[in-house]
């Protein structure tokens, strides 16, 4: 896209071309749009043009963009302590902690504060082999657990392959998926039992005894929106319970109401060990994430030092940004706006979306947390684009939502529907609407739109 026409928006594009490093990118490819202001559930651009954010950027502000309540807060955070060494009590992070603490499975009661997932996840696992004395831990292909050692090398997409320098004790499983059924079942039950026969089988062979966790995203989140079948995530606590394994789930993406419940785990009925968070916290105003930890793990470090620690542990201004967005999710009814909007409004336009347009091979989701799973053939399942790449396909349905007013968020063959929690009704509609319109352009490269087109 040309530069923008703004001279501050055109200095800010041209400063990021000469001095900023992207994340995930070769920089030589790279125009990045220049964002100039945010408010709900819509940015703007340098010249001014609007979008609304179906992707939650990095689907975080579940709370939207600018609440005035979380920014009031951290205005106000600012004016009385805006920095403090996790040493030291404050008040910010201990309203924080109880906060969170309140709204997780009873027996999870402390919370070890991180500035991201990813640091999460590598304290959840370091806790977890500390308290088992064990060194191995599992998780799934199809995850995505961060980009810090421990996380990029349990992570089972290929962002992992060129970072594995230090992947010894990382066992990788499959977990029930079933659209794409590794384990040939035609049914959810037959994909839940054959999944857990297919997790005792590895926990077996590997050695119970030296296995510290097991680490599940609740919903698997960039890897395809992947709701687990009835019964699973109760037959990883079994097989857990059974061998001294901690169970770590994984609600950096999937928590703070993404689902539409506080946690994902809610929907399941099951009580993980060590819950890892982020993201929808305090949907990313202040960098802050964590892990809730039981009572029977936190009691491992009361004599014992725990061997971990960031200088920004709980920082005031991040810590002050949660209590209000957990405050103004109850307040607001935010988390339960997800649920309806989800059960009332995304699934079923979704899926009627299917019906008519042959590329969308699946629809998965809950609460404002849904996937598409575009395909070139419905029969075969082919995906619309390689698994860890893209495609014409899929480029020109990007760049057709973006030119209608749409951001999305794409993963390989997948495009994602995740707005803020907060999404209006009518803002909803406006982008379903336009996520539909552009969806014509993909059926063009299936099958069923080569035969029409042929005609």
């Amino acid at each position: 896209m040309p530069a923008p026409t703004d001279p501050a928006a055109r200095r800010a594009y041209e400063l990021d071309r000469a001095h900023v490093f992207h994340s995930w990118s070769a920089q030589g490819a790279l125009d990045p749009m220049v964002v100039t202001r945010a408010e709900g559930s819509y940015v703007w651009d340098g010249d001014g043009r609007r979008y609304l954010d179906f992707s939650s950027q990095l689907v975080n502000t579940n709370i939207g963009h600018q609440h005035p309540k979380v920014v009031a807060a951290i205005k106000a955070q600012a004016d009385v302590l805006c920095t403090i060494g996790p040493p030291y009590a404050n008040t910010a992070r201990s309203e924080a902690a109880r906060l969170i603490a309140e709204r997780a499975p009873e027996g999870l009661n402390k919370v070890f504060f991180t500035n991201a997932g990813a640091e999460a996840v590598e304290n959840a696992v370091r806790m977890a082999r500390l308290h088992t004395g064990r060194q191995k831990v599992l998780s799934t292909y199809r995850s995505y657990h961060g980009a810090t050692t421990t996380a990029i090398n349990l992570t089972g997409d290929p962002r992992r392959w060129p970072n594995e320098f230090g992947n010894a004790g990382f066992v990788h499983f499959f977990g029930p998926f079933l659209y794409r059924s590794p384990f040939h079942a035609t049914t959810e039950a037959e994909e839940c039992a054959r999944a857990l026969e297919h997790l005792e089988q590895v926990i077996t062979f590997e050695g119970p005894g030296t296995i510290a966790a097991i680490i599940l995203e609740t919903v698997p989140g960039t890897a395809g929106i992947m709701p687990p079948p009835p019964g699973y995530l109760a037959g990883v606590r079994e097989l857990c319970d059974r061998h001294g394994i901690v169970y770590i789930a994984d609600e950096v993406m999937a928590g703070f109401g993404r689902t539409g419940t506080w946690f994902a785990v809610d929907h399941y009925d099951v009580t993980p060990d060590l819950i890892t968070f982020a993201k929808g916290v305090n949907s990313g105003y202040v960098p802050l994430g964590g892990v809730i930890i039981s009572d029977a793990i936190a009691a491992t470090f009361d004599e014992r030092v725990f061997p971990g620690g960031l200088t920004y542990s709980g920082h005031p201004l991040a810590c002050a940004a949660a209590v209000a967005t957990i405050e103004a999710m109850t307040e607001e009814r935010i988390v339960e706006h997800a649920a309806e909007l989800g059960e009332r409004v995304i699934g079923p336009r979704l899926r009627e979306m299917a019906e008519r347009h042959p590329v969308i091979g699946d629809v998965r989701g809950l609460g404002v947390f849904w996937a598409l799973d575009l395909v070139v053939d419905r029969e075969t399942k082919e995906p619309l684009a390689p698994y860890g790449g893209s495609s014409p396909a899929i480029a020109e349905l990007m760049g057709a939502a973006k030119k209608a007013g749409l951001l999305l968020f794409n993963n390989y063959h997948r495009i994602h529907v995740v707005p803020p929690c907060t999404i209006s009704e009518a803002e909803l509609e406006e982008g379903l609407a336009i996520l539909d319109e552009v969806l014509s352009l993909a059926d063009a490269h299936t099958t069923v739109g080569a035969v029409v087109t042929a005609r």
